[in-house]
């Protein structure tokens, strides 16, 4: 009896199979990442069920953690886009007015009845996420845009706004409102494009391809491959990046980063050929090199420790395209433009 009780006892102490345990690495895999900064912890939220989330001191050695931001999905989003479930996308994290504010994505591949929801918490050390709803949809047959990969940026006057968007008509942007939610009468407009063959105006000033190949990845999405927006302030510029070209296959994804940049930060971004990216512009400022990464994208900037960092995930060629954490600094040219060695 001792020796049945004993093993009964041994049995119940140990880890129950199956679940899930925090692990720490140097080379993490991650997509979409976006970072924030609390109580000497960085922070990575990313594309995954419910929201993958990691911690790390020195950004160096990252603790990847079991538990998702989103233990429990929010009904509206089942509802508001048919087909999406747990997967959450593309997530951004901003600190305004002494509160955190999480963007996400509810979408199906390759489709545009999409919604951004929006979370909201005083801390990220102890996280008390709380619901704040939809902040846009879009809704196939409505709307030529499509409502995911959201970025927040606050202007020199304090005025919130959101970028958003993915192929069909670019990039979007909006301001918002003090609750983080589209503001009243408020538009999206259409401020990077990749392809515009229905306007004449953009089809004479493309500098690229005006017959461009059919999208491999989507027979909705179209070839305007454009995506994943993210703003950056900089002496006195908003740079705008973007993504071109196609995620999400692996060793075959042909991810890219292209830039432009603007006074204010409603446009008009141009690239160092004065080239508007509402037509087809933007500096390309990163690629696959073939040796380490077979493409790159979904990037992120930011100032840390007076350096500005830029973040995105490359697809791995010594881990058969695996997508993983890459963490760069940016140098600045004499007229202001970024560059970084991959």
């Amino acid at each position: 009896m001792l020796v049945l009780l004993a093993c009964c006892l041994m049995t119940h102490g140990q880890q129950q199979p199956g679940k899930a345990m925090p692990f720490t690495t140097d080379t993490p895999m991650v997509h979409d990442p976006v970072m924030a900064y609390e109580d000497s912890t960085y922070h990575i939220f990313a594309t995954g069920m419910g929201i993958q989330q990691m911690t790390s001191k020195d950004r160096k050695n990252w603790t990847v953690l079991p538990e998702p931001v989103m233990s429990v999905i929010p009904k509206w989003t089942c509802d508001s886009v048919l087909g999406f479930r747990h997967h959450v996308w593309a997530p951004d994290v901003i600190k305004w007015h002494n509160r955190w504010w999480l963007a996400y994505s509810c979408s199906t591949f390759g489709k545009n009845g999409s919604a951004i929801g929006l979370l909201s918490s005083p801390s990220l050390s102890f996280p008390l996420w709380e619901d704040e709803g939809c902040i846009v949809t879009s809704r196939e047959g409505r709307d030529n845009w499509n409502a995911i990969d959201p970025n927040f940026v606050i202007d020199d006057n304090d005025q919130p706004w959101l970028v958003w968007g993915s192929f069909w008509d670019g990039i979007q942007l909006a301001r918002l409102d003090t609750t983080m939610h589209i503001a009243v009468g408020e538009k999206p407009r259409t401020i990077a494009r990749r392809y515009n063959l229905n306007d004449p105006d953009a089809k004479a000033a493309l500098p690229l391809n005006p017959n461009p190949p059919k999208n491999p990845t989507s027979d909705y999405a179209g070839p305007n491959a454009i995506e994943a927006p993210f703003i950056f302030k900089h002496d006195g510029w908003y740079y705008l990046f973007v993504s071109w070209d196609y995620c999400c296959q692996g060793s075959k994804s042909t991810y890219r980063v292209a830039v432009g940049r603007s006074r204010t930060v409603d446009g008009t971004y141009l690239d160092p050929k004065g080239i508007d990216m509402r037509f087809g512009g933007g500096m390309l400022f990163l690629e696959g090199d073939k040796k380490n990464y077979e493409a790159a994208g979904h990037c992120a900037a930011y100032s840390v420790d007076g350096q500005d960092i830029f973040l995105c995930h490359g697809y791995s060629i010594a881990h058969q395209g695996a997508s993983i954490l890459i963490q760069r600094p940016i140098r600045w040219t004499p007229d202001g433009w970024p560059q970084i060695d991959l």
